[in-house]
C-alpha cells in the first residue's frame, strides 16, 4: 500500500539524514494492525536513534513511536481494537516475561530488542527495504504497521481526529513524565521535587507534581520561556542555570530550608546535572533519571557516604507504566483541567519536519507534532 514517511539514513557524523519519501509499507501479520496515522510527536529518542552510529544499528529505518490515529486493519489474532477505533500508540512488549506479566512491561526483558531494533522489510522506498516496528510501531508515517501490544483503544473516550492530535505525544514522554512522579517517586504533599530539565517530558513532571500537591517544586533549565512556562505550569520555583553565578545545588537547598529535593528527576541525560542532582537530593530522598546519559557514562559513589545519606539512585522507562490503564487516565486529567499539555504543543506539516526539529532544539517548541 503506498504511503508517505520520513525515513532515516546513515547520519553524517552527528547530523540525522532524515528525509521525507514516498513508498510503500508491507501487509499487516496475524497479530499487528494498520493504522492510519494522524499525528505523532517528536520526542528526543527519535533524535538519538538517528544519531546512533551506522556500524552498531541498522539504517535505513522508519523512527517515531508517539503516534495517535485510527485502525484501518486489523490482523486475526488482534483482539483490542477493530476498523474504525481510534488508538494511541505507545511502547512494545513481549507480555510472557516475568516483568511484563507482574505488571511492569516498560522493564520487559526484550524490552531493547523489540523496540530499539524494529524489523526489516517493513517500508519500501525505490526498491530499497527500510525497518519499520520502532516501538512496535514507527509512526513517522501516513500508514504504520503497528504491534498489539502498542495499541491502546481509545475509542469511548476520544471522539475526534483533532483530539487525537494533542494526545499524541502521550504515548511516550507526557507519559514518562507524569508516571515517574506519581508511580515511581510516588511523590505527595510532603515532598520537595526538583525537576532538571523542562522539555515535555520535564514540565508534565512539574504538572504532575502540583497534582500530587507537592509542597515545594522546583523547575531547573536555562531557557527563559520555558522556566516562565514551569511556573505558569505549578513550579513554586526555578533556577536559570545558564547562569554560572548560579549553583544549582545550593539554590535547591536554598528554597528547601537547607535540606534539599526529596525527590530530584532528570530529564537531561548531562551527566553534570545528574550528579549535581544527587548532590542536591536530601537525605534519604531519591533520584530519578529518565533523560538518556551518553553510552559509556559511568558514575564514581563514595559507598559509605552514600549508604550513610540513604539515598536512593533509580532510572525508570515510561514511568513504569501500563499504558492501556495510563493514557486515559492522562486524558481525563487534561479534560479536568489538571494536564494542559495544549501549552507544550506545536503541530507541522510533515513536509516542515525539519523546522520542527530546529524548533525543539532552540527551545521555541517543546512538543513539536507531525499532523499527517
Amino acid at each position: 500500500m503506498n504511503t508517505k514517511f520520513i525515513a532515516a539514513y546513515k547520519p553524517r557524523g552527528t547530523t540525522p539524514d532524515l528525509r521525507l519519501v514516498n513508498g510503500s509499507v508491507r501487509a499487516i501479520r496475524s497479530s499487528e494492525l494498520l493504522i492510519r496515522v494522524v499525528a505523532t510527536g517528536i520526542c528526543h529518542t527519535d533524535l538519538i536513534f538517528a544519531t546512533w552510529p551506522a556500524d552498531q544499528i541498522p539504517y535505513p529505518k522508519v523512527l517515531g513511536h508517539e503516534g495517535a490515529g485510527v485502525v484501518v486493519e486489523a490482523g486475526t489474532e488482534v483482539t483490542k481494537a477493530r476498523p474504525g477505533d481510534f488508538v494511541l500508540l505507545s511502547f512494545h512488549n513481549c507480555k510472557d516475561c516475568h516483568d511484563c506479566k507482574e505488571g511492569h512491561p516498560s522493564f520487559c526483558s526484550k524490552f531493547v530488542e523489540i523496540n530499539y531494533g524494529g524489523e526489516g522489510a517493513t517500508y519500501t522506498t525505490e526498491g530499497t527495504d527500510l525497518r519499520g516496528n520502532f516501538f512496535g510501531q514507527s509512526s513517522f508515517a501516513e500508514l504504520a504497521v503497528v504491534k498489539e501490544t502498542s495499541v491502546v483503544n481509545v475509542t469511548n473516550i476520544i471522539k475526534t481526529e483533532e483530539e487525537l492530535k494533542l494526545f499524541a505525544p502521550m504515548g511516550c514522554g507526557f507519559q514518562t513524565g507524569a508516571a515517574t512522579v506519581e508511580n515511581v517517586a510516588r511523590a505527595n504533599e510532603k515532598d520537595r521535587v526538583a525537576v532538571i530539565g523542562l522539555g515535555g517530558v520535564g514540565l508534565v513532571s512539574i504538572m504532575t507534581a502540583k497534582m500530587q500537591a507537592c509542597q515545594t517544586i522546583i523547575g531547573i533549565d536555562r531557557v527563559p520561556e520555558r522556566l516562565e512556562l514551569a511556573k505558569a505550569l505549578g513550579a513554586t520555583h526555578v533556577i536559570n542555570t545558564s547562569d554560572e553565578n548560579i549553583d544549582m545545588q545550593e539554590e535547591i537547598k536554598k528554597v528547601t530550608d537547607g535540606r534539599g529535593s526529596s525527590i530530584t528527576i532528570d530529564t537531561t541525560g548531562n551527566m553534570g546535572l545528574i550528579k549535581a542532582g544527587l548532590e542536591a537530593t536530601s537525605n534519604r530522598g531519591q533520584l530519578i533519571f529518565i533523560g538518556v546519559p551518553p553510552l559509556d557514562a559511568t558514575m564514581d559513589l563514595h559507598l559509605v557516604t552514600f549508604m550513610q545519606t540513604g539515598k536512593v539512585i533509580r532510572g525508570t522507562i515510561e514511568g513504569d507504566a501500563i499504558p492501556d490503564e495510563y493514557l486515559p487516565r492522562m486524558v481525563q486529567w487534561y479534560r479536568e483541567g489538571k494536564l494542559p499539555i495544549n501549552k507544550l504543543i506545536r503541530f507541522y506539516k510533515p513536509e516542515d519536519f525539519e523546522t520542527a526539529l530546529n524548533d525543539m532544539k532552540n527551545g521555541k517548541t517543546v512538543k513539536p507534532v507531525i499532523v499527517w
